[in-house]
């Protein structure tokens, strides 16, 4: 299907200089970089920067058409507890089917597509931003703007007020949007994330914001997670906290893997070395072990969703006791049960992009989110013509992120081919100051010691 009303913004393409349809490789170096001369030692670790630029925009590409796809099914099953009841979650008979409307959807359908399908933006339009896009937009500028593989609170609270409007609608739930009031009154992160001061910290934003930093630091968690700390605590604590380590451990050892291994066999591998993040007896671990153990049972992913439904919402198992606090549709975009729908589409979709969009996309609760994810670090692993490939398609390079965030040169059209060259630079500062490795722009390799 295609992205219909992203055809409006087509306009803004004439006359923007910076949007030409560029194949261009990556720039040699990072304007604001002194880059030093570096011994190269055998034992190095060598990743070829070029291949590289690529995954990173397949990171892009493949996030936002799993956003968008994601978006369709938002809400529109969360179970039958409380007020808000749903019904029957989706199977997989119901892809290509009408869509349902969402729990605010006031009884119409979604206008992206009357269908669940998949949601494209044609070469000729435009992706628009959204929630699990734009911040992780936000802290990439920031990156560069200020110079710094770490960003400081006071740093992220002058991004957050400069590019996030402050009344609505400005694209902002739950933790993010009350981070952003306490910003607006004056405290500076991670004091917006303390559960002190942000009664929602619960809730899922840290997963949409700060899963990028695991792509800054290719092969390094430790550096990864070191980066991501602060972005992290903005909005988020204890279990939310922790699931977000795993979501940005994960992207960090996307290029630490055996890649003479399935795709299906990677992914696995990466998942059971960042499960180590969550905390043992904590209901993530729990989670995390009860999907995968109903994976490995061989039952149909519908099965374990449902599973998952009665275990963590129906009976308050492992810890998970956000149902006898009767928040608005049973916390229906918490953190902890996003978190669990995940992994089922995760570990069911084999690594297979289009599989796994489309169990994410039917699981239920806040669909778009863990697909984004998925779509992201699959996008990734398989770069920009994997992706194509993968749909057999080409696909929009532009995106919008003035559709839900200000004040970005160009009128906040942007490309992958720059976002991604952004990216670039800021792994470039990553690997010389943190990982104190080398970069050789003439071959456009990087060197990383072991």
């Amino acid at each position: 299907m295609k992205l219909k009303f992203l055809k409006k913004y087509t306009i803004c393409l004439l006359g923007a200089a910076l949007l030409a349809c560029s194949t261009e490789s990556v720039p040699e170096k990072n304007p604001n970089l002194e880059y030093v001369s570096y011994e190269v030692n055998v034992t190095d670790q060598v990743l070829d920067r070029e291949q590289y630029y690529s995954k990173l925009q397949g990171f892009w590409l493949g996030t936002c058409i799993a956003n968008w796809t994601g978006l369709v099914t938002e809400m529109d099953k969360i179970g039958n507890i409380g007020e808000i009841q749903t019904g029957a979650f989706y199977t997989r008979e119901d892809w290509g089917q009408p869509d349902q409307p969402s729990i605010w959807g006031q009884g119409v359908p979604s206008t992206l597509s009357p269908t669940i399908d998949f949601v494209f933006a044609d070469e000729d339009s435009l992706w628009g931003a959204d929630d699990d896009t734009d911040i992780e937009y936000i802290y990439q500028e920031l990156l560069l703007r200020n110079q710094t593989s770490f960003l400081t609170g006071e740093q992220i609270r002058e991004g957050w007020l400069r590019h996030i409007r402050a009344e609505e609608e400005n694209y902002l739930w739950v933790s993010n949007q009350k981070a952003l009031d306490l910003m607006n009154a004056g405290l500076i992160p991670p004091a917006t994330g303390d559960p002190a001061n942000n009664p929602e910290y619960e809730m899922i934003d840290a997963q949409l914001t700060t899963e990028i930093f695991g792509l800054y630091a290719p092969g390094r968690p430790d550096i990864a997670l070191k980066m991501a700390h602060l972005p992290i605590q903005t909005t988020a604590r204890k279990e939310s906290e922790w699931i977000s380590n795993f979501y940005v451990t994960l992207f960090s050892l996307a290029l630490a893997t055996d890649t003479s291994l399935p795709l299906k066999d990677q992914l696995f591998w990466m998942a059971e070395q960042a499960k180590k993040e969550l905390p043992q007896d904590s209901y993530p671990l729990h989670m995390y072990e009860f999907v995968k153990a109903k994976y490995e049972e061989g039952i149909p992913w519908e099965q374990a969703r449902d599973s998952v439904y009665y275990r963590y919402q129906v009976n308050q198992m492992d810890g998970y006791d956000l149902t006898s606090s009767n928040l608005y549709c049973n916390a229906c975009f918490a953190a902890g049960i996003n978190f669990a729908a995940s992994l089922v589409s995760y570990f069911y979709g084999e690594g297979d992009l289009i599989e796994t969009l489309k169990i994410g996309s039917l699981a239920g609760w806040d669909s778009d989110n863990p697909t984004a994810t998925w779509g992201g670090l699959i996008g990734f692993m398989i770069g920009k013509e994997g992706v194509e490939k993968t749909f057999g398609r080409k696909f929009s390079n532009r995106f919008h992120i003035h559709r839900t965030r200000v004040g970005f040169e160009g009128d906040g059209i942007d490309t992958f081919e720059n976002m991604a060259k952004k990216g670039i630079w800021i792994v470039d500062r990553v690997i010389q100051d943190e990982m104190k490795g080398g970069i050789d722009l003439k071959e456009n390799r990087w060197y990383i010691p072991k």
